[in-house]
């Protein structure tokens, strides 16, 4: 921990995804972070205690010294402004507005193309089944099918630079990997199709980021729940 830093403290569940995009920036920042367990089967998500740091009732949020934020993207983003200077640069320079618009371009991307049909086929394929519940087979194939095109978009991008803004990691490639890795639960090839491989050489060059200990047990719900007692429309996970 940096002397300038306190321990920022993440209200949710170790198996939300949301809450490990959190955690994955934070381990990228180098920066402390407690997970403070929020009792999902007892509803404290859903208490007036809660509903006053997280209106919707949704997980997760942060608390840093007082000062709380929610939403698992924006969060992240507070903490990598916050510490520009510490571990992993994850954000583009302010004054190169360039830069800046095309790291905007790609957290647009992540947000709109990838993150909705990798959630959408992750529900489908691993979370549904897990809760005791079915598939939907029409509803997977259109994720699948869906999630594949959006991939013939990224080789295009990624045939041009590295990283999705650029040729350095960056916020919008880690917010990929939750999702991303239980895609590859669920079909261990899907990033790896012959026909992208800038596709392949980008996923590999960040999912190998997992292959450290620390990054498995940051997205260790290999065998997951995202969020006990969640719907199929995510009612208690932010995005």
């Amino acid at each position: 921990m940096s002397e300038s830093q306190s321990i920022l403290k993440l209200y949710g569940t170790d198996r939300s995804t949301c809450c490990q995009r959190v955690k994955v920036v934070a381990y990228e920042k180098e920066l402390d972070l407690s997970l403070e367990a929020v009792d999902m089967m007892g509803k404290e998500h859903k208490q007036d205690a809660y509903l006053a740091k997280q209106p919707f009732g949704q997980i997760p949020y942060l608390d840093d010294n007082g000062f709380t934020l929610f939403q698992s993207r924006a969060i992240c983003r507070y903490i990598a402004m916050k510490y520009p200077n510490q571990g992993t640069k994850l954000l583009p320079d302010a004054s190169d507005i360039k830069a800046v618009s095309i790291f905007e371009q790609a957290i647009n991307i992540e947000q709109a193309d990838f993150d909705p049909n990798a959630s959408g086929l992750t529900m489908q394929k691993l979370f549904l089944p897990k809760r005791g519940g079915k598939t939907d087979e029409e509803q997977l194939k259109k994720h699948v099918d869906g999630l594949r095109m959006k991939l013939d978009g990224f080789e295009r991008i990624l045939s041009k630079h590295k990283y999705l803004s650029g040729d350095e990691i960056s916020l919008a490639d880690l917010f990929a990997l939750p999702y991303g890795t239980k895609v590859e639960i669920c079909y261990p090839d899907f990033f790896h199709d012959s026909s992208r491989p800038n596709v392949r050489r980008w996923w590999d060059a960040i999912s190998n980021l997992i292959m450290n200990l620390d990054y498995q047990n940051l997205l260790r719900d290999l065998d997951p729940v995202q969020c006990t007692l969640a719907p199929p429309n995510r009612d208690n996970c932010t995005i």
